[in-house]
């Protein structure tokens, strides 16, 4: 007997609709540019280290214009550093400490700007939460004391900022032999927000690791997702991506290596191909402000998946299996998307270098008949073949108009059964 794949949850079915996020590192370590780790990198005492929140002013931070830029970029989420390993909060912990943002020269609830910034714009607010702390003594001294303070802390994030999309924690790889006592702070979460997604990071060595039962969502850590098997899975779990822009989570003043724009579209794509949302990474300034070369690419990829709309939201995997990067996605009403990779610009040898060849593209397992197909960006029809008793399909990929490069074109075949 085959095993079945289970039917997803409602709020984790929404969540794969989002398709693409915005993550945001930001905390005291971004007033030093040199990463969100550069605390331990350094080696810096906690003692001298905690005195950045003395001159941490969040004066640039604007949760508006940040969640106006992640919906003009096609994204649907925002995933924020609430607290990270170094231990201080952006929020008001409230009686369990003073190292958060109330406490620091900004003076401000963070949190509370982000969500209503979120809010305002259609944006669903994720809130990131380390496990591990490399500020609290308890952390090494007396673990279990330590965990009662982490859902503590998580029991102030559930019940002051209304509904959230979920909890993105990261950490439990620090201590792999460690009793985390996961139910207990799952079961926090479900008892607050019982629709939230609940993420917890397995790490640059074990992407697409599947751990404890209540986790709605695994993580692929700046690699290409894989497709799932989930054939006898309790539950249905979804697929995520994070990654980063550059080289660094947390702002790096010089760090140059940035994704090229047509890098992150394909990554895009990548994650879409086998169902999974796309998590991409900004690091915010000291004082909050996003950073041009992060505005700029944005702003970019959100003309991009501004066309592509239709194809990139809402839709699933299928079985159909195109020639090296292609593939084909499709929606609830039957439409098929075919996702084409590298095509050359048409035009004058005199202007047009090199570029990668037109010509046909060949999909396999198409058994549905199609009725007409077009390019999504500017609705030409596009000539195709197809044996529907064998499945092959072919579309003649003409190249792009002079002008017109999209790194990655989608064609929309409309079909019957």
């Amino acid at each position: 007997m085959m095993h079945e794949v289970p039917q997803p949850l409602p709020y984790i079915r929404s969540f794969e609709n989002m398709a693409f996020g915005m993550f945001i590192h930001w905390g005291l370590y971004s007033a030093l540019g040199q990463g969100e780790w550069v605390m331990d990198a350094q080696k810096i005492p906690s003692s001298e280290y905690a005195k950045l929140a003395d001159s941490f002013t969040a004066k640039d931070f604007d949760a508006r214009r940040i969640a106006e830029l992640a919906r003009d970029a096609g994204m649907k989420y925002i995933v924020l550093t609430m607290r990270h390993h170094d231990g201080f909060s952006l929020y008001d912990t409230s009686g369990l400490g003073e190292y958060d943002s109330v406490h620091s020269l900004a003076g401000r609830d963070l949190a509370h700007e982000f969500v209503e910034g979120c809010r305002e714009f259609g944006i669903m607010p994720f809130f990131y939460h380390t496990t591990l702390d490399w500020h609290r003594e308890e952390y090494v001294t007396d673990f279990p004391a330590y965990l009662r303070y982490l859902r503590a802390s998580i029991e102030r994030l559930c019940t002051r900022y209304g509904p959230i999309g979920g909890f993105w924690f990261d950490g439990n790889w620090d201590k792999p032999d460690a009793d985390w006592e996961e139910g207990a702070l799952y079961e926090l979460i479900r008892k607050h927000q019982p629709n939230a997604i609940i993420v917890n990071n397995s790490g640059l060595g074990a992407q697409g690791a599947y751990g404890h039962p209540e986790i709605d969502c695994v993580t692929f850590e700046q690699g290409r997702p894989s497709a799932m098997d989930r054939r006898g899975m309790p539950k249905y779990v979804a697929g995520e991506m994070c990654q980063t822009i550059n080289s660094h989570w947390g702002v790096g003043l010089r760090d140059f290596n940035y994704k090229s724009l047509g890098q992150l579209i394909e990554f895009f794509c990548s994650c879409r191909k086998v169902g999974a949302n796309y998590l991409l990474n900004i690091g915010l300034q000291g004082d909050g402000a996003v950073g041009a070369m992060e505005y700029g690419l944005l702003r970019a990829i959100g003309n991009w998946s501004a066309i592509h709309e239709e194809a990139l939201y809402e839709t699933r995997p299928t079985s159909i299996s195109g020639g090296e990067q292609d593939f084909a996605l499709e929606n609830s009403a039957g439409k098929l998307y075919f996702f084409v990779h590298r095509l050359a610009i048409a035009g004058s040898s005199h202007v047009v270098a090199g570029g990668n060849f037109t010509g046909p593209r060949s999909f396999e397992g198409v058994g549905k008949a199609i009725t007409g197909v077009r390019w999504l960006d500017n609705q030409e029809e596009v000539p195709f073949v197809h044996d529907r008793q064998s499945g092959l399909f072919c579309l003649q990929a003409s190249g792009y108009p002079y002008g017109t490069d999209l790194v990655v074109r989608v064609a929309v075949a409309e079909t019957k059964e």
